[in-house]
């Protein structure tokens, strides 16, 4: 099997000359990518980085993080992009916890890299090295990237994944379930530098010898204006991405004819949504499932099976099946008793994409991945007729009254009402049931809409017991840089003080 590291060096050498990346400050052909990666390994081996060593990368350009992935691969030893967006001591944390032994940094993060590590600026840096002449030649289960869980629930895990991880999804699974063939595809990709679908998409395009465009911030009048300015065919948005294009001035009027493909995941996204996005961009839709422990996508919902209006639309609830080489299990949640058809469990998975563990720690490590290799997903969801259905994370699920209520079924229908613009659902103490649902809102601007109403609305729609009995009016719903909606912080003042966050 070949790694990334061979495919980008094989098209570096093949036709150099061509486009890798397109970014707001230069362009980079193949060539000059594999180029800047050799400078950056002999700076690494400067610095005395070896077979297995950490080298964190705190940027928020895709080219320069891929660039510094493959000049730490070149050595045998792990890059760890890191979340740009934390403060200076979740910085530190991480950059400890992952053991780094040196830093590559904007000058925009100066203030926030830790001062007991060595640190430099990519540009500045590599120019001062004669390209790696002699390479090490890492093994497929050796570990290429690690990165970091978003921390939704709790501190960050470090993921490794190995090379053959990249090699089996950037490769072949998720760009054939996606459709992007390499060149002349072109990617559209606004992802931060630490997601997997960020620093993963920058790989694949590369690996498959396509063109990437990058932009360093998610901007939805430049993420518009890049489709048609770059004649762009694929693209991977997460839900919020999508609602915020959608409400940009001139989105419906706007240029899509060179559009093949939008995948998008990473966070549940609602009916509505879904709708107004197939009919505005008109091309294909492809939700795809997955998590960085899986080194990204494991399934995919095709874009025949995005029909509001046809017989089959209930499909549109669904993450789709699973790709080339995933099998999937749904079992009792803690345990490994498997779910019948149609009823809720956690999401077990078995690929050649599962990662190798956690950095460092053991004990998360044997908690996921089960012997005979399944990893369990943390996620809520059931099967039917071999399509995958999310329900959840396990631990947002609120039992009330000893009945399991998921979120995201909940959230679906609030989300439904014409006053709001965004909406969460958590569940908080309650004397009498254990836990209550509470629906955390967002108006639209001069919507009107109160508590009554809203509740009235969704008990027309959904069983009573699942229905929010109290509702908080906010200014914004808070989200992590993904748009993964953070629970945590919406239920904490409702739950601190408490030794146990269930009731």
């Amino acid at each position: 099997m070949q790694t990334v590291l061979d495919a980008i060096a094989r098209h570096a050498a093949g036709k150099g000359g061509e486009r890798a990346y397109w970014t707001p400050r230069r362009t980079w052909s193949f060539a000059e990518l594999w180029e800047a990666s050799g400078r950056a390994a002999a700076g690494l081996a400067q610095h005395a980085i070896a077979r297995g060593d950490r080298v964190a990368c705190l940027t928020r350009h895709t080219a320069e993080c891929v660039a510094l992935v493959l000049a730490a691969c070149r050595l045998g030893a792990v890059c760890m992009p890191v979340n740009w967006r934390l403060a200076a001591p979740e910085i530190d944390w991480i950059v400890k916890d992952g053991r780094a032994k040196f830093m590559m940094a904007d000058q925009a993060f100066a203030a926030a890299t830790p001062a007991t590590l060595v640190t430099e600026r990519f540009d500045e840096w590599t120019r001062g090295f004669a390209p790696l002449v002699t390479e090490a030649r890492p093994a497929m289960d050796d570990t290429a990237l690690q990165l970091y869980s978003s921390g939704t629930t709790g501190l960050p895990k470090g993921v490794e994944l190995t090379h053959g991880n990249l090699s089996s999804g950037m490769m072949s699974a998720v760009p054939d379930a996606i459709g992007y063939r390499g060149a002349p595809d072109v990617m559209l990709n606004v992802l931060p530098t630490y997601h997997i679908a960020g620093v993963g998409v920058g790989l694949l395009t590369a690996a498959r010898g396509g063109l990437s465009v990058l932009y360093p911030d998610f901007d939805p009048a430049k993420a518009i204006a890049a489709i048609a300015e770059h004649r762009v065919t694929h693209a991977f948005l997460v839900p919020a991405m999508i609602q915020f294009m959608l409400q940009a001035p001139g989105a419906r009027a706007a240029d899509y004819s060179s559009l093949k493909g939008i995948s998008y995941g990473a966070s549940p996204i609602s009916d509505q949504v879904l709708v107004e996005a197939l009919r505005t961009f008109r091309c294909d839709f492809m939700q795809v499932y997955g998590l960085t422990e899986t080194t990204g996508a494991i399934t995919m919902l095709p874009p025949e099976d995005h029909d509001p209006d046809g017989p089959r639309k209930a499909l549109l609830r669904s993450a789709g099946k699973p790709i080339d080489n995933v099998e999937l299990r749904v079992v009792s949640p803690g345990g490994d008793e498997d779910c019948a058809e149609g009823e809720v469990g956690e999401i077990l998975i078995r690929s050649p994409q599962n990662m190798k563990g956690y950095w460092g720690n053991p004990k998360a490590t044997a908690n996921a991945v089960l012997p005979g290799g399944w990893f369990r997903s943390g996620d809520a969801g059931y099967l039917k007729d071999g399509y995958l259905f999310l329900h959840d994370r396990i631990k947002d699920m609120i039992i009330s009254g000893g009945e399991n209520i998921y979120p995201a079924e909940v959230e679906n229908v609030l989300l439904q009402h014409p006053a709001l613009a965004d909406g969460a659902v958590i569940g908080v103490p309650d004397a009498q049931w254990g836990e209550s649902v509470k629906a955390c809102v967002v108006l639209k601007p001069d919507a009107r809409a109160s508590a009554a109403e809203i509740v009235e609305f969704m008990r027309a729609r959904l069983a009573h017991y699942k229905c929010p009995k109290s509702i908080d009016f906010l200014e914004a719903i808070p989200r992590n840089p993904t748009g993964k909606i953070l629970k945590r912080v919406l239920r904490e003042p409702y739950w601190r003080g408490r030794e146990r966050r269930i009731n």
